[in-house]
C-alpha cells in the first residue's frame, strides 16, 4: 500500500479502505499530491476486485487538519500557464485528472467522501465523483476556479448537473462562492449533514455499514442508477437482466433467502460473495 509519507494514502479499517489526504496545512493539491492520487486509484482498483477474497467491501475518503483542502497551489496552474506549451500540458493535466475521477466512479463497491470542513476546487470534485457525500455542519463547498479564469476540469460541473441540475450547477461554478453544507443538501449534492461533534466516527460507521452489506448488488445498484442518469430509466432497464441476473448465484443472495425464510428479515449477513 502506499506509503504513511504519501500525501494521499490507503489506510484499511476492516472491510472499508481509507483514503487519506494529508497534505499539510492546507491539504493543496500539488503534483505530489495528484501523483499520489493517481497511484491510490489505480490501488483501488486492486483492492475491491470481486475475485479477491479479501478484498475491501466499501471505500471511504477523508481528510486529516482542519479543513478537507483549500483548493490547488495556484503556483501549479502559474507553471504550466507560463511554460513551452500550455495548452497541451493544460489538456494533459485534465485528461489524466479524469482517469482518476473516472476509475473512481467506476469502482464496484460503495464510495463515501467525508467532508469535515471547507472543501474547495479538485476536492469537492473528488467528492462528486463518490457515491455519497457526507458532511459535518460546518462544512462549506466550493468550485472558485473564477478567480485564476478556470472552470472546474475534474468533472465537477458535469457531476453537479447530475445531482442539482445544470440551473445549480451553473449557479454555483459562475458565482465561485462557497456554500454552506446544509444549502447543498437541499440542492441533492450533499446526501446527509451529521453534527460537528462525532463526524469522523459516524462517517467510518456509516461506510463499514455500506461495506457489510450485499458488495455485489451494491455493484449492480450503482451500476442501474449511473446509466439512469446518464441514459434514461429505459436504458437502465435494459441492463438489469445483465447485472441482476447474476445475483441469484451470489452466496450472499442463498444465505440472505435462506435466513429470511427461517429467521425473519433483517438477520442475514453478507460475506461480499
Amino acid at each position: 500500500m502506499t506509503s504513511s509519507a504519501e500525501p494521499v494514502r490507503i489506510e484499511r479499517d476492516g472491510d472499508v479502505a481509507v483514503v487519506v489526504l494529508d497534505n499539510p496545512p492546507l491539504n493543496l493539491f500539488d503534483p505530489p499530491v495528484f501523483n499520489a492520487l493517481e497511484n491510490v486509484a489505480a490501488e483501488l482498483v486492486a483492492l475491491t476486485d470481486p475475485d479477491d477474497p479479501g478484498r475491501a467491501r466499501a471505500v471511504l475518503v477523508e481528510a486529516r487538519g482542519k479543513v478537507v483542502s483549500g483548493g490547488v497551489d495556484v503556483t501549479f496552474f502559474r507553471d504550466i500557464a507560463e511554460g513551452p506549451e500550455p495548452v497541451r500540458q493544460g489538456a494533459d493535466l485534465w485528461t489524466r485528472l479524469l482517469r482518476v475521477a473516472q476509475t473512481i466512479e467506476d469502482l464496484p463497491v460503495p464510495t463515501v467522501f467525508a467532508a469535515h470542513g471547507l472543501t474547495l476546487t479538485a476536492a469537492f470534485e473528488l467528492a462528486l465523483c463518490c457515491d455519497i457525500l457526507l458532511a459535518a455542519e460546518k462544512a462549506s463547498f466550493g468550485l472558485v476556479e473564477i478567480v485564476v479564469g478556470l472552470t472546474p476540469s475534474m468533472g465537477g460541473p458535469q457531476r453537479l448537473a447530475e445531482r442539482a441540475g445544470p440551473a445549480r450547477a451553473r449557479e454555483l461554478v459562475f458565482t465561485g462562492e462557497r456554500y454552506p453544507a446544509e444549502v447543498l443538501e437541499r440542492w441533492n449534492v450533499v446526501n446527509r449533514v451529521l453534527p460537528d461533534e462525532g463526524f469522523a466516527d459516524a462517517a467510518r460507521g456509516y461506510a463499514r455499514r455500506v461495506a457489510a452489506g450485499p458488495t455485489l448488488a451494491h455493484a449492480a445498484t450503482k451500476q442501474l442508477v449511473i446509466t439512469a442518469a446518464r441514459n434514461g430509466a429505459r436504458a437502465a432497464d435494459a441492463l438489469v437482466p445483465e447485472v441482476s441476473g447474476p445475483l441469484f448465484a451470489s452466496s450472499d443472495l442463498r444465505g440472505a433467502v435462506a435466513s429470511f425464510l427461517t429467521e425473519g428479515p433483517g438477520k442475514a449477513t453478507y460475506s461480499g460473495r
